[in-house]
């Protein structure tokens, strides 16, 4: 409880969620004593989609063959601690309360969004905690995001980039998009980028074509190919046979090719092909196709069902969902349990699932503010010729899907705050 009053009134330092300058996030490192300026590892990753299993990935990897690593998330799933990983273990809540006060005096009520305040508290306790790898998921795009104050790295990485968060933006477009994540990549480095759609590559391209660090790029530096026992991974360096890795999704392979593309290009490490191997079977990424066969959920459902959560929400990772889902048992209904926050493409997310699914449930996001209400998603969902029912509660919402399809395949998706407060009840 003490976090949770801490966070609220961090909230309070600035009347908006987003408000795209790096004018606060300087001012508070520079009060701080620029803790920024001692992280000179660090691996900046920004893209749309994907970024948080490449992190846990490229983690496990570093792990696995001795390193050290501090990593920072965004958002976190089920405990805000999540966010902050250093020197090998999440931060414990008495050292995040410590840290959230320290910062909060030194800022002094001064005017700062809550992203970039938790971004100043991550470059403090990282600098305070010695790692080989320093692992940056970048926020709301990147040029004017908060985590884009460093002035070297040792790799920025590109993951999918498609269309999301277009109410921030002047015009939406992918151009634009593509502009703010990859205009400000660092200069003298190495920038991975990974699977892309062709269009997308190519506007890649143009925008850091007068950045000079060495480009590793999918389908020319790197590939993958998929095949009865696993996948094949492929580069300059040679070619590695893997096992499949601990996700669910096809598109994960590619996700995880990029991390392993990461490792053996940074050249300064010594990533041998068992620590990949070992790395990926061991990899965990919560709220990403979870598949839940214990905890308090199964109480709710059936012991046929099965429960699958993922916090997609937006249309590229609706599409990469509903390509996994043509793989599932075609003979069992799909439920989807459904709620997504209101700055989203309501409509085109969810008429990605129109052959996929039976039906859909829709609820309110419990503990949010900026959803779109049930009702008014349920309709969506029904234009797109999809049955639709609201429930109150994800137990009401679960119980009921059990009760009337015992078999059924149940997926929750739409938002990783839906997500994570699903992972939280089990």
């Amino acid at each position: 409880m003490k976090i949770q009053k801490i966070l609220k009134r961090l909230l309070q330092l600035h009347p908006k969620s987003v408000d795209l300058s790096l004018d606060r996030i300087k001012r508070l490192l520079k009060d701080l004593k620029n803790p920024e300026k001692k992280i000179n590892n660090a691996v900046q990753v920004v893209g749309t989609n994907g970024k948080h299993s490449f992190c846990s990935t490229l983690r496990e990897i570093f792990e696995s063959a001795g390193y050290i690593v501090n990593l920072n998330i965004s958002p976190s799933i089920k405990k805000f601690n999540e966010r902050y990983y250093l020197a090998g273990k999440y931060i414990s809540d008495d050292q995040l309360h410590d840290l959230l006060l320290e910062v909060e005096k030194i800022n002094n009520n001064k005017k700062i969004t809550f992203h970039e305040f938790i971004c100043a508290c991550f470059f403090l306790a990282a600098s305070r905690n010695n790692s080989d790898l320093t692992i940056l998921e970048s926020g709301l795009f990147f040029r004017l995001d908060a985590s884009n104050v460093l002035k070297e790295n040792i790799a920025s990485v590109i993951m999918p980039i498609g269309i999301d968060h277009k109410d921030f933006l002047k015009k939406g477009t992918i151009d634009e998009i593509v502009y703010e994540k990859c205009s400000s990549l660092l200069n003298e480095s190495k920038i991975i980028i990974s699977e892309q759609k062709n269009d997308v590559l190519k506007k890649i391209k143009k925008v850091i074509s007068t950045n000079n660090s060495k480009k590793i790029i999918f389908g020319e530096d790197y590939f993958y190919k998929k095949n009865d026992d696993g996948f094949i991974y492929n580069d300059d360096l040679g070619k590695i046979n893997l096992p499949l890795p601990n996700l669910l999704g096809d598109f994960q392979i590619s996700n995880v090719s990029t991390a392993i593309a990461t490792a053996r290009k940074l050249n300064k490490f010594k990533i041998r092909n068992f620590n990949i191997k070992e790395a990926i079977t061991k990899i965990k990424s919560e709220g990403r196709l979870q598949n839940i066969t214990k905890g308090k959920l199964r109480n709710y459902v059936s012991k046929n069902n099965q429960i699958l959560i993922d916090g997609a929400h937006n249309t590229m990772a609706a599409s990469a969902i509903e390509k996994h889902l043509r793989t599932l048992n075609s003979g069992r209904k799909i439920i989807m349990l459904l709620g997504m926050m209101a700055n989203k493409e309501h409509k085109k997310f969810i008429q990605i699932f129109k052959d996929r699914v039976h039906s859909i449930v829709v609820l309110d996001i419990p503990n949010q503010t900026n959803f779109i209400e049930k009702i008014k998603l349920s309709k969506i969902a029904k234009s797109c010729g999809i049955p639709s029912k609201t429930e109150n509660s994800i137990e009401s919402a679960l119980r009921n899907i059990a009760k009337e399809n015992e078999n059924a395949i149940i997926l929750c998706t739409g938002s990783l705050y839906l997500a994570g407060e699903i992972l939280n009840l089990n």
